[in-house]
This record gives structure tokens, C-alpha cells and sequence, in this order.
């Protein structure tokens, strides 16, 4: 349902440009100004904890939210940014409402057949741009966590698929599996230069 007055405003937020495998995800919500939702904020801001209490809220209080993704195929085809706008445009299409103005988290808007704008920080800034983070990260932790219960050697759970060292020991270990980015560096470098033995037996 339409508010009484005022535009609708849809804020967008990506998750997981960073990450060495995994979908980016994205999300867009046009927030109910009848209904405040306390305690937004930049999603990488707030705890594990807070996230998960907030999404709910955040899709049982807003007027219209959609979650949409870009696949690693799609990642490894057109680039890492043009994959997350890809799936930007892909949530904001996936509106049950349209909006009359979309607020992009960062510096770059995707091609919308409505006016965008991109807010520096507006995830910290803009209350449906923080509903957007909210979204969209707790979405790719779920996906993190699922594949972590398919593939515990990799231990996604803990790092969410970024590249930290224990994560890149375990893809040293075990090999490039069909959902890393192998576009990305470190993926890359492995695929070109596999390891001759495991470091246990180093």
C-alpha cells in the first residue's frame, strides 16, 4: 500500500564484492514511513546478532523488498562491479512496488528505468539504504553458511569467503571448487600455479 504522501523512496546495498567465491548479492526496500524501524545502521557496523534481528523486522514492516544476486559465472563474465549492478537492477525489477526514486548505496548507479542516485556512505545515512545492507548480507551469510555445511573443508562459516589467511590456506589444500571467483587474484594465482604437495606433507 502507498503512503499517504511523499515519494516512494527504495534504497539499495550490495554484500559480498570482497569475498573469493559465492554470489554478490543485493537487495532493494522501500521502507513504510508509518512504520519506523529503530536501530538501522550500516549492516558491517552491526553484530551477527543484531542483523538477524533486524531482517525480519525489515520484511515484515517494509512496503516492498527484493533480494536478487549475480551469479559467479556472472562475476567471472563482466567483472565484479558490473556483476553487482547487474544484480542491483536485478532487486529493484524484483519490487512487488515501483518507487519513485532509487538511493544506491556508493559511487555508482545501475540502469534503471527510474531516477537513481548514489549516496557515499548511504548506508550509514539513509535508513532504506541500511535496510538494503541488512538485507542483502544476512542473504549471502545464509548462502556462506550452506555451503560451509556442503564443503567444511574451506571453513566458510567463519570467514564468509574473504580472503583471509586461513582461507587461503584451505584453497591451497584442497583446490578451487566450482563456486570460487576465478577471475579474482588469489584464485587466479592458484589455478596457475597449483600446489605440488599439501603443506602437511611439505
Amino acid at each position: 500500500m502507498r503512503p499517504a504522501s511523499g515519494p516512494l523512496i527504495c534504497g539499495v546495498d550490495e554484500a559480498g564484492r570482497g569475498p573469493l567465491c559465492g554470489p554478490v548479492v543485493a537487495a532493494a526496500v522501500i521502507l513504510d514511513p508509518q512504520r519506523p524501524i529503530a536501530g538501522l545502521a550500516d549492516s558491517k557496523k552491526l553484530s551477527e546478532k543484531a542483523r538477524d534481528r533486524l531482517a525480519p523486522l525489515i520484511r515484515e514492516q517494509a512496503l516492498a523488498w527484493a533480494v536478487a544476486e549475480a551469479s559467479v559465472e556472472e562475476i567471472d563474465r563482466l567483472n565484479i562491479l558490473h556483476a553487482t549492478m547487474l544484480a542491483m537492477r536485478r532487486a529493484v525489477e524484483a519490487l512487488a512496488q515501483r518507487p519513485d526514486e532509487v538511493l544506491v548505496d556508493g559511487n555508482r548507479c545501475p540502469q534503471l528505468a527510474l531516477p537513481v542516485r548514489a549516496i557515499v556512505k548511504g548506508d550509514a545515512l539513509e535508513p532504506a539504504i541500511s535496510a538494503a545492507s541488512i538485507l542483502a548480507k544476512t542473504a549471502r551469510d545464509a548462502g556462506m553458511l550452506a555451503l560451509d555445511a556442503a564443503y567444511p573443508q574451506y571453513g566458510l562459516a567463519a570467514h564468509k569467503g574473504y580472503p583471509t589467511a586461513a582461507h587461503l590456506a584451505a584453497l591451497r589444500r584442497h583446490g578451487v571448487a566450482d563456486f570460487y571467483r576465478r577471475s579474482f587474484a588469489p584464485v587466479r594465482a592458484i589455478l596457475a600455479n597449483p600446489p605440488l604437495w599439501t603443506e602437511e606433507e611439505g
